[in-house]
Parts: structure tokens; sequence; C-alpha cells
């Protein structure tokens, strides 16, 4: 009995010690993911978070054929409506480029809208750890993730953070 607890506590600290806490700057790889505009101009995340600063920014990881994601469109937008001050930044991971800015249109998605090439398995996708979307991630004014992994746009730590960072 002594032996199954010791075990049970040392799996506890492995694993515990090996998820860690989410990082809090994005790795210089992700930062050179190269992403799609609208016009079809190629810029790298880092450039899209410069055209961004001084701002609370929020990414949400989408894609047109995604029930969740669409589903969560109404929450999305009313964040957009109480945060009017947020960047939306909109990171496609719809199959091509015609799918994408369909989905623009269609779902009439309000904010800064990018396609990643890549797709979930680029650089940026590993580096976040992306398996399903919609996923949200929110970064402060100094490029900071404060959140990294919420998968609705209605949850209250989003909210919270939100709040939190637009009075500093």
């Amino acid at each position: 009995m002594i032996k199954r607890i010791s075990v049970i506590v040392i799996l506890f600290f492995v694993v515990s010690c090996q998820l860690g806490d989410p990082p809090v700057s994005f790795s210089e790889e992700a930062l050179a993911e190269e992403l799609m505009m609208l016009n079809g101009d190629i810029i790298t995340l880092a450039s899209v978070l410069d055209r961004n600063t001084g701002k609370i920014i929020v990414i949400d990881f989408w894609a047109s054929w995604c029930k969740d994601c669409i589903i969560g469109m109404p929450k999305l937008k009313q964040l957009q409506e109480a945060y009017p001050g947020v960047a939306f930044v909109f990171l496609s991971l719809d199959r091509n480029e015609t799918g994408w800015k369909r989905g623009i249109e269609k779902y009439k998605l309000q904010g800064k809208h990018y396609y990643m090439q890549s797709g979930m398995k680029g650089d940026l996708g590993r580096f976040v750890g992306l398996d399903w979307i919609p996923r949200y991630m929110v970064i402060n004014k100094k490029r900071e993730i404060k959140i990294f992994k919420a998968i609705n746009a209605g949850d209250i730590n989003v909210k919270k953070i939100i709040d939190k960072l637009s009075k500093v």
C-alpha cells in the first residue's frame, strides 16, 4: 500500500513538472510564421503583433468549416462589442483561401484576418499546441501572452483578463 501511494505521488510530481506553466512570449519560430493577408501579401506573426503595438490583442484560431467556431461566433461578437478598443486578430486554418475569404464574408467577421498556410503543423501551430479550434489567446500591450488557451470566447477568464489589462 505504501509503495502504491509512493508511486502515485512520484508520478504526480513528474507529470506536474512536465506540464509547466504556459509560455508568456512567443518563440522566435512562431514569430517568424508567415501568414497570408487578404490581399495575398505575406506577413509574419511578429509584424502582425507590431501592427497592434500598444493594444490588447485577442487571437482567434478558427476555420469556416469548424462547427464549434461557428457556434461560438455570437459570443465572440459580444466580446468585440464589449471591448471595442481590443484588436481582434483572426488566424484561419481553412483548407484553402477561397473557403477562408468566403467564411469571413458569410459570418461577417470584423477584425484583422490572416490565413495560416502551414496550418496546425507549422511553427505557430506547434508552439500553440493547436489540436482543436476555436482557440483564443489574449496578448497584453507588451506582447506578453496572458491567456494561452481558451476554447470559448465567452470564457469568464477572457473577460477578466481583458478588464484587468484595460485598466493598465
